[in-house]
């Protein structure tokens, strides 16, 4: 028997709306993280039922399957809308696990769904069925999965783009003998569109899809119909939307040169560069629907501007460095094109030690994006800082500048420059440094998210000639850092996560060098459980050893990062790092060792971080644990 299906995948295409999980919680009267259905209007008439969903001749993961898209089982606490509301749900429900099934490659199967006992046909045609009021009714879902199905002939015809070459049905996954998974067909549309946009071709589209099963053979004919459109090249773009902003200056950053061969990738960058300019909440690239009289695709560039000016602020603490806290005001858009004044300012070491052991930063910065065309940035900073770990004491101020361009959507490089003068103090004495820099850097970042990566890595590496005017010493400083995230399942709830980094400075000697620029190990975003800034190469004093950093150093951490729910996971970490007064590091210190657990609380902005650390070989002034409370994960 032959049945065609095209029907149910137009619906599965399609999908339908499901409840999510609520996430919010009430503090003090005030609802947080409140969803719209928290907030929703209560139900009038509301009905209460019970579903249950049997499956025949499929496994334990079809049926999860099922239930879980079943909007019946899954919507069981948010009754509906007396009789017509219930039976508008079961009708959805039996398209849907339908278009599921053939998504399994079942295009045999059957769903019975019966209301009360009665056939859902038939309360449909009725309009009601029995039910006594304050208990709930009963519904029974019955799914006979029936056999896999695996594609047969397959084919890809295409109307016009005479330079396309021939679209094979197999490239795109409908290969003879396959599993004939409904979301294959779709997936296939979805790429051929794609591919013959990348083509020059922006209203090409699957015109036709012609899907048939054969029940005897318990294969799936499929033919895809496709239509190139005619070829375009980019016209004029307009903007919509724009208040302040120059649109010149909008059309500067989307760089779409009039007149090129039309590309989509061309328009993901334009709306890429205008979302990096950080003034615009949305920003989009419009296709016109036709080409105007000179075969040219007009665009229209539609952007909504943020809010000028905001304040914002946030705090960290650790049982080793304390409170620290955070504020900035910035304001956006200066001039029309993008300008950005930002006033910042830090307190650390709140609640550890007198108010003369305070650790404070103050700066000022304007940042230009857009300034040597798209995809760069300008920024300059001037600055006052104190700086007052257990090992060193600093007094700064301090200037940089600092240009940059993304290279791709993954590259980044940067050329800058910076001056300092300082007045510091440590175990090998005092004395002020008038620091003269010239810095480059490089990155490569394909991370899928950064505050809570699962996927991706991130390379990183500075160079940084400098010349300290005060005590002439000529340096160099290099720094690199390689991290790396994994998830061993397709839920990600299982991520590992590596890190390690190094640096040296070459050409100096040690005393050369102000205490603040030497390399240390230790504390949040080092070795945990150590003391900040407390594992180097030592000296002694009158009060004992004292340790003052080194010419090089070297650390690596490693995490697994286990979800133990959709809002709490669970992370062992284990951290090693030392410093040395070698300018590459010759493993003379040993390498210190801290480990420990942690607890993430997954909100919408980022995972909230609780650690515990342990150091395992602790020397003078290392507590025996420490804990650190931030937010995103520790790297």
């Amino acid at each position: 028997m032959l049945r065609p299906i095209a029907a149910a995948l137009v619906a599965l295409a399609a999908g339908l709306p499901f409840a999510s999980t609520a996430s919010a919680f009430e503090l003090f009267g005030y609802k947080f993280f409140e969803s719209e259905e928290d907030a929703a209007t209560p139900v009038p008439d509301p009905l209460p039922y019970e579903a249950t969903l049997q499956l025949s001749g499929g496994n334990a993961d079809l049926k999860d399957e099922l239930e879980s898209n079943s909007a019946l089982v899954a919507k069981q606490d948010t009754p509906p809308s007396g009789e017509p509301g219930l039976i508008a749900r079961a009708l959805a429900d039996q398209e849907q696990l339908l278009a599921r099934l053939y998504t399994a490659a079942r295009y045999g199967g059957l769903v019975e769904i019966s209301i009360a006992g009665r056939p859902l046909a038939q309360v449909v045609k009725d309009g009601t069925f029995p039910h006594r009021a304050g208990k709930p009714v009963h519904v029974s879902i019955k799914v006979t999965a029936g056999p896999s199905f695996s594609f047969g002939e397959t084919a890809i015809r295409l109307d016009g783009g005479s330079d396309v070459p021939r679209l094979d049905a197999v490239t795109y996954g409908l290969i003879k003998g396959a599993p004939a998974r409904s979301d294959t067909i779709l997936d296939a549309e979805t790429a051929i569109v794609a591919v013959l946009k990348r083509r020059g071709y922006p209203f090409a589209k699957v015109t036709g899809r012609d899907v048939v099963a054969d029940h005897a053979t318990k294969t799936v004919d499929v033919t895809l119909h496709a239509a190139t459109g005619p070829k375009a090249v980019f016209g004029t773009a307009t903007v919509s939307g724009a208040k302040r902003t120059d649109t010149d200056f909008i059309l500067q950053q989307a760089d779409i040169p009039e007149g090129a061969p039309y590309t989509p990738e061309t328009l993901r960058r334009a709306e890429k560069n205008l979302r990096d300019l950080g003034i615009f909440s949305s920003a989009r690239v419009v296709e016109a629907d036709t080409l105007d009289a000179d075969g040219h695709l007009p665009l229209t560039i539609e952007v909504a501007e943020r809010k000028r000016s905001l304040v914002g602020g946030g705090a960290s603490w650790s049982s080793t460095e304390g409170v620290g806290l955070e504020a900035y005001w910035r304001h956006r858009n200066l001039f029309g094109r993008a300008e950005q004044l930002s006033i910042e300012g830090s307190v650390g070491r709140l609640t550890n030690g007198a108010a003369d052991d305070l650790e404070y930063d103050a700066h000022v910065t304007f940042t230009k994006p857009g300034a040597f065309g798209p995809a760069t940035s300008f920024s300059s900073t001037v600055g006052a800082k104190q700086e007052k770990p257990e090992t060193y004491e600093s007094r700064a101020v301090y200037g940089k500048i600092r240009a940059s361009k993304d290279l791709s959507d993954t590259l980044t490089a940067a050329l800058g420059s910076e001056v300092s003068y300082a007045r510091e103090q440590d175990a090998l004495g005092s004395g002020n440094y008038a620091l003269f820099g010239v810095f480059g850097e490089i990155s490569w970042d394909t991370r899928d998210n950064i505050l809570d990566p699962t996927t991706g890595f991130r390379i990183s590496g500075t160079l940084e000639p400098a010349y300290d005017v005060e005590t002439g010493g000529l340096m160099t400083f290099v720094k690199g850092e390689a991290s790396a995230y994994r998830a061993l399942d397709d839920a990600k709830r299982f991520v590992l996560a590596g890190r390690v980094e190094g640096g040296s400075v070459v050409g100096a000697s040690l005393s050369d060098i102000q205490p603040s620029r030497r390399y240390y190990v230790g504390g949040g975003g080092s070795v945990r459980g150590y003391a900040y800034r407390n594992i180097g190469p030592r000296v002694e004093t009158s009060s004992g050893t004292e340790t003052v950093g080194g010419l090089s150093y070297l650390e690596a951490s490693a995490e697994a990062r286990i979800k133990v729910t959709d809002t709490i996971g669970v992370v062992p970490f284990i951290d090693v790092g030392a410093a040395y007064t070698s300018e590459i590091p010759d493993f003379s210190e040993p390498l210190k060792i801290g480990t420990g657990v942690g607890l993430r609380y997954y909100t919408p902005i980022g995972p909230l971080r609780l650690d515990v650390a342990v150091p395992l070989d602790p020397g003078p002034d290392d507590p025996s644990f420490a804990v650190y409370l931030g937010l995103s994960q520790a790297f």
